[in-house]
């Protein structure tokens, strides 16, 4: 098994704590009545986890935001296909992930994952990554909801510099637009990678950053339309399509 390394417990630290303050500011979001089902689990090649579920709340008909830690002996050839150096090693794999289904099909379905992970290679040397990213994607298709979620994407990366925000966004901006009026079209709006010490530390005070604007993306069309009748309308259209597949 790998050595556990303090930058592996930190990182578990401020995740475990990522998880927390996620779940307070969504069970805010959806009106405070509902709350996260908590299933703590462990694996028995080594970690474990906390899932945590909402459903048929509020705002949300279903959503998670899930902690794992996993750590095994040996990476999988597949794990290793591009980094030789460290085929066969021990690893630790750590991270956050956010699914949330609204209601409103005038909301957008909303991912969000974070992961870190550890291990060392065949002469020795400590190898790591850090990586994530969010997105949504519409059922129905406002330019309004597009602009608003890359609009509180840069205002969380505005504090770390005027280049942050265009790097991560990946030149999205211009065929999310483009797209935003078809159904189902996808909305990414940044993703970021390191293995640089120094860009850790960046990444995870914009993660801390972000926590002010996590829920107001989620949730740009919900005063105009979360309880209208067309809204309830086009939900039970969609739902009686889908059982009828």
């Amino acid at each position: 098994m790998l050595q556990t390394s303090s930058q592996a417990e930190a990182m578990r630290a401020f995740l475990l704590e990522f998880q927390d303050r996620l779940c307070e500011q969504l069970i805010e979001a959806d009106g405070g009545e509902h709350a996260f089902i908590e299933d703590a689990w462990d694996r028995p090649q080594g970690g474990g986890g906390r899932t945590r579920v909402i459903a048929d709340a509020g705002v949300f008909e279903k959503g998670g935001v899930n902690f794992s830690d996993v750590a095994g002996d040996k990476l999988p050839p597949s794990a290793t296909a591009n980094r030789p150096e460290i085929a066969g090693s021990a690893f630790r794999a750590m991270g956050v992930s956010l699914v949330l289904h609204p209601r409103n099909p005038y909301i957008p379905t909303s991912h969000m994952n974070v992961r870190y992970f550890e291990s060392i290679s065949q002469t020795g040397a400590p190898v790591w990554w850090f990586g994530g990213g969010f997105d949504c994607t519409p059922y129905y298709g406002f330019k309004e909801d597009a602009v608003h979620w890359h609009q509180q994407a840069q205002a969380a990366c505005l504090p770390f510099g005027d280049a942050l925000y265009p790097r991560f966004k990946n030149g999205v901006m211009t065929t999310s637009i483009l797209n935003i009026a078809m159904k189902h079209a996808g909305l990414v709006v940044f993703f970021m990678t390191t293995s640089t010490k120094a860009v850790l530390t960046m990444h995870l005070l914009l993660l801390k950053a972000s926590l002010s604007t996590t829920p107001k993306p989620i949730f740009p069309s919900l005063s105009a339309g979360r309880m209208s009748p067309m809204a309830s309308a086009s939900w039970t259209f969609n739902t009686t399509a889908e059982d009828a597949t």
